[in-house]
């Protein structure tokens, strides 16, 4: 089998290894990863000249007309703005590493080239069969992805879930969460109420907290964007005292639990924490009927790739509102990881102007939130996930991967609010959902973020684990979870 691969982590690159070792026969002839693979992906979203073993995708490329069946298709409006989303993460107003795009027209344009590009590449490798480690969401792995289906090229697309050692596979994007629920399947214990194990939320509180001070990561972020972006300004001491006063005003009005700049730093990003600021010092009611709206973090696959349309967060919550009868409101809180990515003024502005629509402080426990509303909506997010187990209805706009459990109703455009809260949830039946899907799943880890959760973890055996399940996914023997 000749077999294209996006990699780009030394784990899921030790899981390839492992797989060409037991499969002599299996050829990798594109492998999109770090330096010391084919080429380096992240040169296609940052644009840059960085090469691989095999120099640069780019190099040597003219357009050949290759990609035109993605072109032509019917959907490619709709791809090409899921493209510019997935793009604009590495814009300069998101990453210190960014791109030189600053227009529509060079999105556009990008677009077009890359496609052709990929399915040029693809041609001439030969290639069989196209392998991802997670859903496509960064760019270079979406354009491998909408050539590959293009071009009728099966594709396995693998990703971790929040169940211990249990990775989920699938075939196509639209199919994450695609279900049918096995009233055989041996259930899933979740004691009623429980709390799944959010380790990447380690740190986040649900309770007033006096202001923080700016940190170290926060300094180093800001050395970091006055040396790439503003080198000039630099050099002048009023400009570089602003910021600082600035970002010390920001760090003041946040609880000191939240650290807004230790990942990244931007003036842009400024305005939205003064903006998040001015919601902190409101008194929270929780009375009369209202709906739990939850943001998402953005950028991310949850909303990039799983969200379609609802990408667009706002418009989730603009459509919520046309359902929603007289007298209930529609309670919104910010991700307490989120900056000021899709968080302009005029996010902020929208939901304004929905009369049902009041914006939470960050302090605002997310428990007794669930626990008071008539349901929660989300886009994707593991809040739903959370809700079934304390018995509260869901309403998902995007391909989560629970859309399919007992308390889950999946956003339709003739929707009712009768119909949703009308949703009953037998928690019996939530934990035949989730054994139904941990009977489909497979054993192992693929995201190495996740080994915290696998008591005494074995890389060698992991990795032996994978492989053979992965070559079997590829060949045809291994039943794919969704799908």
């Amino acid at each position: 089998m000749r077999l294209a691969v996006v990699s780009t982590s030394g784990n899921t690159t030790a899981i390839l290894e492992e797989m060409k070792r037991k499969d002599p026969s299996l050829q990798v002839v594109l492998h999109l990863g770090d330096t010391s693979d084919d080429f380096k992906a992240t040169t296609l979203s940052r644009m840059t000249a960085r090469r691989g073993t095999r120099g640069h995708l780019m190099e040597g490329q003219r357009w050949t007309g290759a990609a035109h069946t993605i072109i032509e298709s019917d959907d490619f409006a709709e791809k090409a703005e899921e493209f510019i989303d997935q793009l604009h993460r590495t814009s300069d107003t998101v990453a210190h590493k960014s791109h030189p795009l600053r227009t529509m027209a060079d999105y556009a344009d990008y677009f077009h080239i890359l496609l052709d590009v990929m399915a040029q590449r693809l041609e001439e490798e030969r290639v069989e069969a196209v392998l991802f480690f997670n859903v496509p969401h960064l760019t270079y792995d979406f354009v491998l992805y909408q050539a590959a289906k293009a071009m009728g090229l099966p594709t396995v697309i693998v990703t971790q879930s929040l169940f211990p050692d249990r990775y989920l596979s699938l075939r196509d994007v639209a199919d994450l969460g695609d279900l049918e629920i096995d009233p055989e399947a041996v259930p899933y214990e979740i004691p009623k109420g429980s709390k799944p194990d959010l380790f990447y939320m380690a740190g986040i509180k649900q309770e007033r907290e006096e202001g923080g001070r700016i940190s170290a990561k926060a300094v180093a972020q800001l050395l970091t964007f006055l040396a790439l972006k503003r080198p000039l300004k630099a050099l002048n001491p009023v400009y570089v005292w602003r910021l600082v006063a600035h970002m010390k005003r920001v760090y003041g009005q946040m609880p000191k639990w939240r650290d807004p700049f230790a990942k990244f730093f931007h003036e842009d990003a400024l305005a939205y924490f003064d903006h998040l600021a001015t919601f902190e010092d409101q008194e929270l009611d929780l009375s009369g009927d209202f709906i739990y709206v939850p943001l998402q973090l953005q950028p991310e696959m949850t909303t990039s790739a799983l969200g379609g349309r609802f990408r667009d967060q706002a418009y989730a919550i603009e459509r919520l509102a046309r359902i929603l009868p007289d007298g209930v409101r529609i309670l919104v809180k910010e991700n307490p990881k989120q900056g000021g990515y899709m968080r302009g003024p005029m996010f902020f502005h929208r939901l304004k102007r929905i009369p049902s629509v009041t914006f939470l402080p960050s302090w605002a426990n997310t428990h007794a939130l669930t626990d008071g509303a008539r349901f929660v909506a989300t886009i994707t997010g593991t809040v739903g996930w959370e809700a079934i187990r304390q018995g509260k209805p869901v309403l998902v706009f995007g391909k989560a991967w629970y859309r399919k459990f007992e308390g889950v109703v999946e956003w339709r455009d003739d929707l009712t609010y009768e119909e949703i809260i009308g949703t009953t949830i037998d928690h019996a039946k939530v934990e035949q959902s989730a054994g139904t899907l941990l009977a489909r799943a497979h054993q192992g880890v693929v995201d190495r973020h996740y080994q915290t959760l696998v008591e005494g973890y074995d890389d060698a055996a992991n990795n032996t684990r994978v492989a053979q399940n992965i070559l079997g996914l590829l060949k045809g023997e291994v039943a794919s979870t969704f799908g």
